[in-house]
């Protein structure tokens, strides 16, 4: 297949949804060799911030010298970025090769009636694959949803269990308490395996307490209260955590200290239970934790009036975020765009946010069947406040938040990360049209 047909198949297969388990996963796995059994793997869980964490963890290793593949979802820009190795997105050539084989694979299961893998195990088996015959010496890899029967969870050779903060998110799926969440997420957790996580609610900390001490792992925890912040200017923190003095990072948002806390903590772990396989200098811990990007998390795209995109979807992300606008930017007139997908807790996101704005613009993130439909959305908004629009697509929305803002304002798209990637793409044409 070229990369066209690859793009189709994957959108045809997409209809197929999301399954929970991992019999198919490794059954798709086995016929391809178990790529996956020769990778060491950092397996990262959670509900908000693996992404970013991800990101610190990964541009720390590549500093150090290690050969550091990540696989995350959902991408944000473009579809390549799920599956990168050292900040690099897989070539288009390279994916339809490794698509090319799985699909062989795929196509195998489902004529014997042996499975019919989903889209998000494709992918799966895709980046292991591409790890595998690209060498690398480390794999960060990002539980699409849950942990214990998510498709990445068929890895035996984790040598570090992350889990990052957990709150009410998936909730049809993973529980409807965070307690019920968190023993789904601690579902990643392997014997003797050591687990880092963040210092968080009380009924989550007992649970993957709980499980680690049955996996018989090390169990450490990032406490955020040890966090000592030195200098702030947006995008740009200055802190000190326990022994670290003057860590700089450049990704914003009130939340992103804790990650970069979190991720500190797994790198010191890693390098203290492995001294034989990883080892990472000061000064290559310092610049890795000061060169990490991760797109879509608070991130400004643009200005005159600033356009700030973030993935803010679920309630505990969405009090983060406007933390985050009282840190910054607290003073400035807002206009939001907001979409989000109709299973997740959006009516709580709404209630958080919409107040802080002068006008509000929803729209339905495109492509998707689980996207909320934007006037159903802005009958929410409502109720929270009544300055609101709905826009027929992102373009329309991007030019209605345009009408109600000066060029001192600030326009803050957030919700799904999905749609957040055709806003900015919006914008960039917008620009190029004014000539900037």
């Amino acid at each position: 297949m070229n990369y066209k047909e690859c793009m189709e198949y994957i959108e045809e297969i997409s209809a197929r949804g999301s399954v929970l388990g991992l019999t198919t996963m490794k059954e798709l796995l086995r016929r391809l060799g178990n790529p996956q059994d020769s990778l060491r793997f950092i397996h990262v869980a959670g509900t908000n911030g693996k992404g970013s964490t991800s990101a610190f963890l990964a541009s720390v290793l590549k500093k150090a010298g290690y050969r550091t593949g990540v696989y995350s979802s959902p991408s944000v820009f473009t579809y390549l970025e799920k599956i990168r190795i050292n900040g690099k997105n897989i070539a288009q050539k390279s994916f339809a090769d490794v698509l090319t084989t799985v699909k062989e694979a795929a196509d195998a299961m489902e004529s014997e009636k042996s499975g019919s893998p989903t889209v998000f195990e494709v992918e799966t088996a895709c980046a292991f694959l591409y790890f595998f015959q690209e060498k690398c010496d480390i794999v960060i890899a990002e539980c699409g949803m849950g942990g214990d029967l998510d498709a990445t969870n068929v890895i035996t050779t984790t040598v570090l269990s992350v889990i990052t903060s957990i709150s009410l998110d998936h909730m049809s799926f993973l529980g409807s308490t965070v307690g019920e969440i968190a023993r789904r997420k601690a579902g990643i957790m392997k014997p003797r395996v050591p687990v880092v996580t963040i210092r968080q609610d009380e009924e989550v900390m007992e649970v993957l307490e709980t499980r680690a001490r049955e996996m018989s792992g090390r169990f450490v925890a990032a406490d955020p209260d040890d966090i000592e912040i030195t200098s702030e200017k947006y995008p740009r923190t200055v802190f000190d955590y326990g022994s670290y003095n003057g860590i700089e990072i450049n990704m914003a948002g009130d939340y992103q200290t804790d990650n970069a806390a979190l991720a500190l903590t797994a790198i010191e772990v890693l390098c203290e239970e492995y001294p034989d396989d990883f080892a990472v200098t000061e000064s290559q811990l310092k610049r890795g934790m000061k060169a990490a990007v991760n797109p879509g998390r608070l991130e400004q795209i643009s200005d005159k009036p600033a356009i700030i995109i973030d993935g803010a979807h679920n309630p505990d992300a969405a009090l983060r975020l406007r933390m985050s606008i009282d840190r910054y930017f607290k003073g400035k007139k807002f206009v939001f765009i907001i979409g989000v997908f109709a299973d997740k807790c959006y009516e709580d996101v709404v209630r958080i946010m919409a107040p802080l704005a002068e006008q509000i613009i929803t729209v339905k993130t495109p492509d998707n069947p689980r996207a909320l439909d934007a006037n159903e959305l802005a009958q929410t908004v409502m109720k929270y406040n009544p300055r609101v629009s709905a826009a027929g697509s992102v373009e329309e929305a991007l030019e209605m938040a345009l009408l109600f803002t000066t060029k001192k304002d600030i326009i803050l798209a957030f919700g799904s990360l999905s749609y957040l990637g055709r806003l900015k793409v919006a914008v960039n044409a917008m620009r190029g049209r004014n000539g900037r």
